[in-house]
């Protein structure tokens, strides 16, 4: 999430490990690409640290001076941003909602994500997943 826009650029893969992460730099490298230095806030997870992971730490010996890492603090998800936006999603969306498919939550949820603003998602993601849903 871009903190002065409130862009989200969100990347596409499965799971959530070293390659997703990877990819992300790469799509926010490519989209920042007038940005001299890209300041990216993790969470804890082990495939965010290059001092825990063997692939980031090879991909910061290559882009770490266009890409800097910084750490929240441990059990501390107050202080992630993104944190916030899933907390609402779910407190008005997810929690108490009465659809009687996933196709209907997933376009409720998704047209709260169009509605809520400034919140731009970026990719073709959501528009695939509502055509999987279609079929």
């Amino acid at each position: 999430m871009n903190w002065r826009t409130g862009q989200l650029i969100v990347s596409e893969g499965t799971g959530r490990n070293s390659t997703l992460f990877l990819a992300h730099l790469d799509d926010l490298r490519r989209h920042y690409r007038s940005y001299r230095t890209i300041h990216v806030i993790c969470d804890n997870a082990t495939f965010h640290n290059p001092e825990r992971c063997r692939a980031i730490r090879a991909y910061m010996e290559l882009w770490g001076d266009r890409i800097e890492l910084h750490f929240l603090p441990k059990r501390s998800p107050q202080t992630n941003p993104i944190e916030r936006v899933w907390w609402h999603l779910h407190e008005e969306i997810t929690r108490n909602h009465r659809c009687r498919s996933i196709r209907q939550l997933v376009d409720l949820v998704l047209q709260w994500i169009e509605d809520r603003g400034p919140f731009e998602f970026e990719g073709h993601i959501y528009k695939d997943l509502r055509v999987a849903l279609d079929q």
